[in-house]
């Protein structure tokens, strides 16, 4: 910038600072002061970790099995240190793209020690899709299998949303931290994945119109004693993004968690200064045959959010339409690649 420009710069800042009147000023909360939360609220701020060894659904060997012994936990968080740097084979058909090196799949079990995060249906499973639910899965995964045009692939495949961002939030496959900011009358979660932040009002306003629908869904949050509830509605027909990519690593596709009809409640507590309980029920009757509901915990950590630019260099989506292009060419000449 030049003189002239730093001048006419300066000559504005020192009029706006004129204007604005000495209270506004004084109201202004001093630098670094975290928000006021109210003295009778629990304090969610600050970074969170949810990665966990705990599986979503409980092994259907032990359907009664609720809890982990001490022995147990021990065993499992033992073999995870172990196992961390052991590199298996892709799978058939997988070129490998994401290995250990990029799995971030925790060293440690939930702090309730639960044998899965789904707490109902009691046997820990989730419940069957409804057979419009599955054929919906369905449909989305033939076509991201086809590829035809960016629209046709999971919204996870074009950045829009992130896979364990939420909501409702679901420990999986890698940067699985968040941050919550907290004032009186707002709660702000702003997740690793996809660089994500949602805004929950808590002060009782209105819902949006149903007609506004968003890939988030509209949330709205209020207090039950020390436990912050949190619903939402007023989702697209896209699904929610959760878990979507899950038939890459081997899990059943869940791109279809909820959709237009989904009614999303999650609860947030505190079971101590250092872990934060998290449960969420999803009902959706278009999708699933009963509502489901989860619980894991979150522990606290000072280390950063680091920026997530899925969409800067996303070569994952080239490939994707290059790789289906190919197999089309592959398959007009006969099987032959050329």
């Amino acid at each position: 910038m030049n003189g002239t420009g730093l001048i006419v710069r300066g000559m504005f800042v020192a009029f706006v600072i004129a204007t604005i009147p000495v209270t506004g000023l004084r109201a202004q909360a001093p630098r670094g002061a975290k928000p006021s939360i109210g003295s009778a609220r629990p304090d969610f701020q600050g970074n969170w970790r949810f990665a966990t060894l705990t599986p979503l659904e409980r092994s259907k060997e032990t359907p009664t099995k609720e809890f982990l012994t001490d022995e147990e936990v021990a065993a499992i968080e033992k073999r995870a240190v172990q196992n961390q740097d052991v590199e298996a084979p892709p799978r058939p058909g997988d070129p490998g793209a994401y290995n250990r090196f990029w799995i971030e799949s925790g060293m440690t079990v939930v702090a309730t020690k639960r044998t899965s995060l789904v707490i109902d249906p009691p046997d820990g499973r989730l419940p069957p899709l409804t057979p419009e639910g599955q054929k919906r899965e369905d449909a989305r995964l033939e076509a991201q299998k086809r590829a035809e045009h960016p629209e046709s692939l999971l919204i996870t495949d074009r950045c829009i949303v992130g896979f364990n961002a939420g909501p409702p939030i679901i420990p999986f496959a890698y940067n699985q931290n968040l941050q919550i900011v907290q004032t009186v009358d707002t709660l702000m979660v702003q997740t690793e994945m996809v660089h994500d932040a949602r805004v929950i009002p808590l002060d009782g306003r209105p819902r949006l119109p149903g007609h506004i629908r968003q890939f988030r869904g509209d949330s709205r949050g209020r207090w039950d004693g020390k436990t912050l509830v949190i619903e939402t509605s007023n989702f697209t027909d896209k699904g929610t993004g959760t878990l979507a990519l899950s038939p890459m690593f081997g899990r059943r596709g869940l791109g279809d968690t909820g959709d237009e009809n989904l009614h999303l409640v999650e609860r947030l507590s505190l079971l101590n200064d250092k872990t934060l309980l998290y449960e969420f029920t999803v009902t959706d009757p278009t999708i699933w045959t009963r509502p489901w509901t989860a619980s894991l915990t979150m522990t606290k950590t000072e280390e950063p959010l680091y920026e997530y630019a899925c969409h800067e260099a996303n070569y994952g989506m080239e490939g994707l339409l290059r790789g289906a292009r190919a197999t089309e060419k592959q398959a007009a000449n006969g099987g032959q690649a050329r």
